[in-house]
């Protein structure tokens, strides 16, 4: 069988599906791997380290589908008019395609009229078995390191303690708001870059975790905060009095940072809004806010997603797009481990093609179309009583 690799097409991604080191394993799997020249370029990973993996290259996407019969991409397919290339109208009828998809009604009835199969990797339940495929998990790790790496770089004083001779330079004081995945690993990276770090979630187990790596939370507490995470650990959307009442605790702990990094994203909705207008204008002159839940909207009144600003009282927001891809080789190593990981679990070492019991929970939660038709429960149109 027959696996293509494409180049990402999207605009600010510079990531890739598959490197070298996953490339010869899938081939150990039995596969052949046709890669599109220059789909690792962005990450760092050169034509040549592919071919010399094993993988036939390609001029275009058209000779890496040609035949396929398994997908892997970083982000759902172009369609046509969405790109100089209809990816989609070249991957053949049959084929099964795993991306990052975030998909609509629209973009998943048309992957059943072309017949392929689409997992889409975001929406892997979070569960035990599933741990080592969760792409969410792998790139919002890294986006929480990158984010406080880039907060420092546009810091113009220095993160640690530091003294000298001519005096003493304070430690920065960071603030991270949300402590999942992404926020633990800024508190982690902050900390060790010898930042004063404070964090803060809504959900009721973050707090230990925010204590376990070091960091003060702060945060404003009552029964709603309680019993705000979903079961498979994501947070829930909060009523507007709560957030109202958070605000005020933050709004006075935000006037004295110099960095904060917000993280909260609700699965499926727009980005709460968590740093008001007034509250960058709090901040002291210098000060950095880096908003990694940009391309959802953003956490802060002021971010303008895919953008650097600096405000009149001179406070600085990044709210760059897709932030896993600003650290690509990284990124790309860990996404493609996670699709491999996927592919050798639910790999028929004898027929040597991938296996999709039905009633398996990872199927069952990333699988949107299945022979034609759609699957998806989020999806598949109600069944007559």
């Amino acid at each position: 069988m027959r696996l293509a690799v494409l180049k990402e097409r999207r605009a600010a991604e510079t990531r890739v599906a598959a490197t070298p080191e996953t490339v010869k394993k899938l081939i150990g799997l039995g596969l052949s791997v046709a890669v599109e020249a220059g789909s690792g370029l962005a990450a760092g990973f050169p034509d040549a380290e592919y071919a010399a993996a094993g993988a036939e290259m390609t001029a275009d996407a058209a000779g890496a589908l040609a035949g396929a019969g398994i997908v892997f991409k970083v982000r759902a397919p172009l369609a046509a008019g969405e790109g100089a290339v209809d990816e989609l109208a070249l991957i053949p009828r049959g084929a099964l395609v795993l991306a990052q998809v975030q998909a609509d009604a629209a973009m998943v009835e048309s992957y059943a009229k072309a017949g392929i199969d689409v997992g889409a990797m975001e929406l892997l339940p979070r569960i035990t078995r599933a741990q080592s495929m969760d792409i969410l998990s792998s790139q919002a790790n890294l986006a929480g390191y990158r984010a406080v790496i880039e907060g420092a770089a546009a810091f113009d004083r220095g993160f640690p303690m530091l003294m000298t001779a001519a005096g003493t330079i304070p430690a920065a004081q960071v603030f991270i708001m949300g402590a999942g995945v992404a926020g633990l690993q800024a508190i982690a990276t902050a900390r060790r870059l010898g930042g004063r770090v404070t964090a803060t979630d809504v959900r009721p187990a973050a707090k230990e975790e925010i204590k376990s790596l070091g960091a003060h939370f702060v945060g404003y507490e009552d029964d709603e905060s309680r019993a705000a995470q979903t079961a498979g650990g994501y947070a829930k959307q909060l009523s507007p009095e709560f957030y109202a009442k958070q605000a005020e605790v933050i709004a006075a702990h935000i006037a004295k940072q110099d960095i904060v990094v917000t993280t909260a994203l609700v699965q499926g909705r727009r980005a709460p809004t968590l740093v008001t207008e007034a509250m960058v204008r709090s901040m002291k002159p210098g000060s950095v806010v880096v908003d990694i839940a940009s391309d959802a909207g953003g956490n802060v009144a002021l971010t303008k997603p895919g953008e650097q600003v600096v405000t009149e009282n001179g406070v600085t927001i990044l709210g760059w797009y897709n932030w896993p891809a600003r650290i690509p080789a990284a990124a790309s190593a860990l996404y493609s481990r996670n699709l491999l990981t996927f592919l050798t679990t639910f790999w028929d070492k004898d027929a040597k093609v991938p296996k999709l019991p039905a009633d398996d929970d990872i199927v069952k939660g990333v699988l949107l179309t299945r022979g034609g038709a759609v699957v998806h429960p989020a999806f598949a149109p109600a069944k007559a009583a």
